[in-house]
């Protein structure tokens, strides 16, 4: 696995669960991602959209957003927009059912915050650039009930 995703090993994706059942899958499909061409990495994260992002989230999608990071943020990546956009949709779904899991999936998302401040100010791509930027803007105006409200930006 190299450098990204490397730490993929330590998550026990065989306890946790996506919206059609293990998520042992999950790190085959960040890998694809990550290194797949044009056509294998836009099925991939079709599939990990339907997986852990829509409409609720899971136990798995709170694990998988700190890989979504480090993906928008590598060059290489095909889609790094793409993943942005996913990492949006995770901030707007929910499960209401599970809360915690809700919560946990959105704290995850903010936490990467200075990862999309950076890509707005500096990436060389405009897509991503703009992904970016309408991720931070989620992020700042992000209301939900699972969520504490977030404490006041400084300027």
């Amino acid at each position: 696995m190299g450098t990204v995703l490397g730490a993929m090993r330590n998550v026990r994706w065989h306890e946790l669960q996506h919206a059609y059942g293990s998520a042992s899958q999950v790190p085959g499909v960040l890998s694809r991602i990550a290194w797949g061409d044009a056509p294998t990495s836009d099925e991939a994260l079709s599939d990990l959209e339907r997986w852990i992002g829509t409409p609720p989230v899971f136990d798995s999608t709170a694990a998988t957003v700190p890989f979504l990071w480090e993906l928008a943020a590598t060059d290489t990546v095909r889609d790094r927009a793409g993943v942005l956009d996913l990492l949006a949709t995770i901030l707007a779904a929910g499960n209401a059912e599970h809360p915690a899991w809700t919560r946990a999936a959105h704290d995850a998302v903010a936490a990467g915050r200075a990862t999309a401040d950076r890509l707005a100010a500096t990436s060389e791509a405009q897509p991503v650039r703009t992904a970016a930027a309408r991720l931070l803007a989620a992020i700042d105006r992000h209301d939900c009930p699972a969520c504490p409200a977030p404490p006041p930006r400084e300027a």
